[in-house]
């Protein structure tokens, strides 16, 4: 099962320029990818053959009941033609991953300009993990090992609990005299612990529990590793900042 987003249909269609895109079975179209498709008139082709409403059935389904014919602008797809309203918590959860990947991007801009590439390499291998939590939502996909730049969960927590004893450079506030580097990290990690809360409201059940703690553990210990870089920049680790 492959999870076909927008980006992916891109690359298969030539920028929509070509077709036709072939949608295996078990493959799942993203709403954003079918609106693409169908903006630029790129043939879809199912090889197993599509699967048909049964007679009568609505187009969509709302997470309510309701059946309904066209898609409201006011809903959106929270998997298959199940639709829900815009402002639902899941919704709020991957528009939340969607920022974090733009400011990740910047910072790795920021990272190059400042003379900190070996940063900017590390904050992509950062950009592939975020970019799959929609697919972890969408798809029902564990988050499976957490191993970000060589270290596990535990790894992480310990070096960003005590920096000091790992690179001889304590806990600090920021300035605004810190490099633009320092301050562009604490930003992306900033809205790492803002989607790390959309995803506990997305996930959580009338108790208090999460269905998806997994997503919760490898937000949390993404949150630690920005810290560790923040604390390596502050420490001259990454050279000329």
């Amino acid at each position: 099962m492959a999870l076909l987003t927008e980006e992916r249909v891109r690359q298969m269609s030539n920028n929509g320029t070509r077709g036709p895109v072939v949608v295996a079975r078990g493959d799942v179209l993203t709403p954003s990818a079918r609106s693409f498709l169908r903006e630029h008139r790129v043939e879809v082709v199912y090889p197993q053959g599509k699967e048909e409403a049964a007679p009568g059935a609505a187009r969509y389904q709302t997470a309510f009941g309701v059946g309904l014919e066209e898609k409201p602008e006011h809903m959106t797809h929270l998997r298959g033609n199940i639709l829900v309203f815009k402002d639902h918590p899941r919704i709020a959860f991957r528009g939340m991953i969607d920022l974090l990947e733009g400011e990740i991007a910047l910072c790795q801009q920021v990272c190059v300009r400042e003379g900190v590439p070996g940063l900017a390499e590390e904050l992509e291998e950062v950009l592939d993990f975020v970019r799959r939590f929609i697919r972890f939502d969408v798809l029902s996909e564990p988050v499976g090992e957490v191993k970000l730049c060589g270290m596990t969960p535990e790894e992480l927590r310990e070096r960003s609990h005590y920096p000091e004893k790992y690179y001889g450079q304590g806990h600090f506030l920021i300035h605004y005299t810190d490099s633009p580097a320092i301050l562009a990290v604490n930003k992306v990690r900033a809205v790492v612990r803002q989607t790390e809360l959309a995803a506990y409201r997305a996930f959580r059940d009338e108790n208090g529990g999460v269905a998806r703690g997994d997503i919760i553990l490898g937000l949390n210990r993404l949150s630690s590793l920005l810290w560790i870089m923040m604390i390596k920049l502050k420490a001259g680790k990454y050279g000329h900042t």
